[in-house]
């Protein structure tokens, strides 16, 4: 393999090469303790509305560089609403996720109305809903805080998946679920390639496929083994799970996903293609509005109570997130994976300094210090491929 083909594999895989280094860098300064099960599982439950957030800006992010600074606010707003409905209204569980749902895609509808038929810039708009649904969020709050959430309300996000298999110390079901989700990986995977093989589609070379496929399922396994080691599957992983598939499909397999990446690249060209661009931002915006709902569910139910806090610096997680995972800043570029990625080396950040006792002042440093490392990493590779 030529130096040119190496650097661009290693460019490639920067983010993940990244997220090895400091899983072990973070392991070895806590003496083991950032791998423990508990901590494994408390990784996803911290990071759980990162990731749902993080999917959605991508959606913003790729139509060009835009963002939405509002989605702490509303995943508030949203929270504020479904915990007064259920605690205070005694209203259906199941009824209150989805009037807070709808909630949350009536915003992403209000905001993109006005980004995508008036054009106003998005982040005039979001900045106006940062501070719009922060104020109502005390409004419908009263300043309180409403807690605690119906026992059926946090079963569907706090609890764990069943486990009738059982397991001597180790959930047997979890473990089965790691086999069958390398199984369906390394059916993909190889499916996808054979694929493209027949309609004459560059492909990676095999030994590069099987390398990574025995990686990526390695990490599956050990993931999966230490989440068996303490109570199974979180629920919350799989709410997390639907979405990230979902909106992975959605970008890389159909039409309204390449439109994003269309207008990313060259919004002029798209709009004398024939397509509706103005339709793509409302759609990105509108999606924003609803994961920033599902954000909230998992919010209020992870902290068993609706706050006037909640969503604090929400928005500047998902943001980094994007960048850290691959994101450009100029748009058009961008996968749910590398967000995924993202998302989950700062939550590994956060977790271990967490554990290391390091002054929250100074966190936010090395928080800053990443995005801005990642960012300067795109613009600067940019500037080489030019």
């Amino acid at each position: 393999m030529d130096k040119a083909k190496v650097s661009e594999v290693v460019k490639k895989y920067t983010m993940v090469i990244a997220l090895i280094l400091v899983t072990l860098f973070f392991t070895w300064k806590t003496g083991g303790k950032m791998l423990l099960p508990q901590n494994v599982t408390n990784l996803i439950a911290q990071n759980a509305y990162v990731f749902i957030l993080a999917t959605g800006m991508l959606l913003c992010i790729l139509t060009g560089g835009n963002i939405d600074l509002s989605v702490g606010s509303v995943v508030c707003f949203v929270g504020a609403v479904g915990g007064s409905l259920m605690v205070n209204k005694h209203v259906n569980t199941y009824l209150a996720i989805l009037i807070m749902l709808g909630v949350g895609l009536l915003i992403g509808a209000w905001q993109g109305f006005w980004i995508a038929y008036v054009r106003i810039p998005p982040f005039i708009v979001t900045l106006a809903g940062m501070l719009i649904f922060r104020g109502l969020s005390n409004v419908v709050l009263d300043g309180l805080t409403i807690a605690p959430m119906p026992d059926n309300y946090l079963e569907l996000f706090n609890n764990y998946v069943v486990n009738p298999l059982g397991g001597n110390g180790i959930n047997l079901t979890c473990m089965l679920a790691g086999v069958l989700a390398c199984v369906i990986y390394l059916v993909v995977v190889f499916n996808g390639r054979r694929g493209r093989t027949k309609k004459g589609y560059e492909t990676e070379p095999m030994a590069g496929v099987v390398v990574k496929s025995v990686i990526i399922c390695a990490v599956i396994f050990a993931f999966m083994f230490r989440l068996a080691q303490y109570k199974g599957i979180p629920n919350v992983l799989v709410w997390v799970l639907v979405v990230i598939l979902v909106y992975a499909y959605i970008t890389s397999k159909t039409t309204i996903g390449r439109y994003f990446y269309a207008v990313g690249g060259n919004e002029k060209a798209t709009k004398l293609s024939g397509i509706n661009t103005d339709n793509v931002y409302f759609m990105a915006y509108l999606n924003m509005g609803f994961l920033s709902a599902m954000a909230a569910l998992v919010t209020i139910a992870r902290l068993n109570s609706a706050n006037p806090t909640a969503g604090t610096n929400y928005e500047m997680d998902a943001i980094g997130s994007c960048f850290i995972g691959g994101a450009s800043a100029y748009g058009g570029t961008g996968t749910v994976p590398g967000v995924i990625i993202g998302a989950t080396l700062m939550g590994v950040i956060n977790l271990g300094m967490n554990i290391m006792g390091v002054d929250s002042n100074y966190q936010k440093v090395v928080k800053g210090l990443v995005l801005l490392a990642a960012v300067i990493f795109d613009v600067v590779s940019k500037k080489k491929s030019q």
